[in-house]
């Protein structure tokens, strides 16, 4: 067991190190606007492209599916080569995946999309494996859940300009017609429906040509800029640190596999409050019958989230962030009861109420998972905890189906039941503190 330490005595990052620290809170806001673009993409297809709330909901398994997928080769790439390495490739990945978006619209293609957003998906994926190990690193082992969250408070901000793309161009975009309209175009005058549709769809590849050549431009600066050597050390090689036994450490590590399963329920949970967010607010509120309008309850759901990022971030200085974590859990957990049970006006505050619940959340989760882990572990760990985001192409579809048989209020049984989930493991989380010594004040 190591000495105990208290959290307060210790730096945010080592000396030398700020200026990477910066660069790298950067790629956080841009999975940030991804994730919430891709939410306002569900409502937004559903409409240009007359689908079920399953069947726009492809999108959401296609881009967490890509999480999947990606996040462990991401971890070989920083184990082989460096984590510079890998946040490169993720941010060439990312502007490779929003230019596909081109020919997508061109083929007026719901597939090619899926495509497009899986490949844009995998870049974000590479990203989160290669940044948050990365920003752990730079820095005490005490103080490095408070470092995670300082960094993810730029994912909101990034959040924030992915909703105003959303909402000004793809919601925005939308023709003025209604569900039937659209039916009755496609046999009556498919021509000028394809028109309408193909304007609709330009607004999408404007929006991802914008953060797609930002993230173009951030891997390019960080390419030439020198950064400290992350990635292999010179005893990566040993048996110990193998595929297999490390595979197995992690397995036999309660406290990781529970952070697994709670990331898992967590990041489902989170994208299915703000994907049917709108579909809550236009079925609960009378006053609300455009998605571009009921979606001012998502910017003002994510202002609160932005907001409560650096507040509890300051918390943590003082609060053990395993307790927080159960504590606003707790707190999001009754907010669904009223969302699902009381419905309603009622029902949409309680739901932007719930945003500044989620925000300590990921990273929080995140950087509890991995306490106690050496590098190497760390590497390979990180990558399951960003694998698990893949909760999101699970739970996410679920809600579609429970919405299209049992209506919206109650599609929010699933991130009721997720946060009653994480609270518990914020137990176990605090317990595992106490096991390695790190004693919060």
């Amino acid at each position: 067991m190591s000495d105990t330490t208290k959290t307060g005595d210790n730096a945010l990052v080592f000396k030398g190190m700020g200026i990477c620290f910066l660069l790298l809170t950067i790629p956080f806001a841009l999975w940030g606007a991804a994730n919430n673009m891709t939410d306002m993409l569900v409502p937004a297809f559903k409409r240009v492209m007359s689908m079920t709330q399953l069947h726009s909901s492809m999108i959401q398994m296609a881009f967490y599916g890509a999480y999947f997928c990606m996040a462990l080769p991401a971890a070989f790439i920083i184990k082989k080569f460096s984590y510079k390495t890998g946040v490169v490739a993720g941010l060439f990945i990312y502007a490779g995946g929003a230019a596909l978006c081109y020919p997508a619209s061109q083929a007026s293609s719901f597939t090619f999309f899926l495509i497009a957003f899986y490949v844009f998906a995998a870049g974000c994926a590479t990203l989160e494996t290669c940044v948050a190990p990365y920003v752990i690193s730079m820095g005490p082992d005490e103080s490095a859940t408070r470092r995670i969250n300082l960094a993810q408070s730029f994912n909101p901000i990034g959040s924030l300009a992915g909703l105003f793309l959303g909402k000004e161009l793809i919601l925005g975009g939308l023709a003025k017609i209604t569900e039937d309209e659209r039916t009755a175009m496609a046999t009556e005058a498919p021509a000028k429906l394809a028109e309408i549709q193909g304007k609709e769809l330009s607004n999408v590849v404007i929006a991802y040509a914008i953060i797609g050549l930002v993230s173009l431009i951030l891997g390019i600066i960080i390419l030439i800029k020198k950064f400290p050597k992350g990635g292999e050390a010179e005893d990566d090689h040993k048996p110990e640190h193998a595929f297999g036994p490390t595979v197995g450490r992690l397995f036999k590590n309660k406290n990781y596999v529970m952070a697994v399963v709670a990331q898992f329920f967590y990041v489902g949970c989170q994208i299915g409050v703000w994907t049917y967010t709108i579909d809550y607010v236009i079925t609960n509120n009378d006053a609300y019958t455009e998605p571009k309008d009921a979606s001012n309850y998502m910017i003002v759901g994510l202002i609160l989230f932005t907001i409560s990022r650096f507040i509890c971030t300051f918390l943590m200085k003082f609060i053990d962030p395993a307790r927080l974590l159960t504590i606003i859990t707790a707190i999001a957990a009754i907010l669904c009861g009223v969302v699902i049970w009381v419905g309603g006006p009622i029902g949409g505050y309680a739901l932007v109420a719930i945003s500044a619940c989620m925000s300590l959340c990921f990273p929080t989760i995140y950087g509890l998972g991995l306490t106690g882990l050496d590098d190497n572990d760390r590497k390979l760990g990180g990558s399951g905890i960003i694998m698990s985001i893949v909760g999101g192409a699970v739970l996410v579809p679920i809600q579609g189906m429970l919405i299209d048989t049992m209506g919206v209020n109650n599609c929010y049984l699933m991130p009721f039941a997720s946060f009653i989930l994480v609270a518990i493991y914020g137990v176990i989380a605090h317990k595992k503190e106490e096991e390695v010594g790190i004693i919060h004040d």
